[in-house]
């Protein structure tokens, strides 16, 4: 993972920046959007597969389109969100 304002952690990655590169994955502003993203599909999945009133229209071909973009979840994404 590239250091750059959305994946650093915190002013420690300028200082010291070989030694909190392997938590940038999970604590760093790119994790806290990527994450979200993961969780709220999870959520949106469980309302569609429950048969919740207003989400029995969704297209069930449309899922495995959320996995991907989970499974596939990069920066650019992360980017297009914060800017959104």
């Amino acid at each position: 993972m590239e250091l750059n304002s959305l994946t650093a952690i915190s002013p420690i990655d300028g200082r010291y920046p070989g030694k909190p590169s392997d938590l940038r994955p999970y604590f760093s502003e790119f994790a806290l959007i990527k994450y979200r993203v993961i969780v709220e599909i999870q959520y949106l999945k469980a309302l569609v597969e429950a048969g919740i009133e207003g989400m029995t229209d969704f297209p069930k071909e449309k899922l495995a389109d959320l996995d991907a973009w989970c499974a596939n979840f990069s920066e650019e994404d992360a980017i297009w969100i914060k800017d959104t």
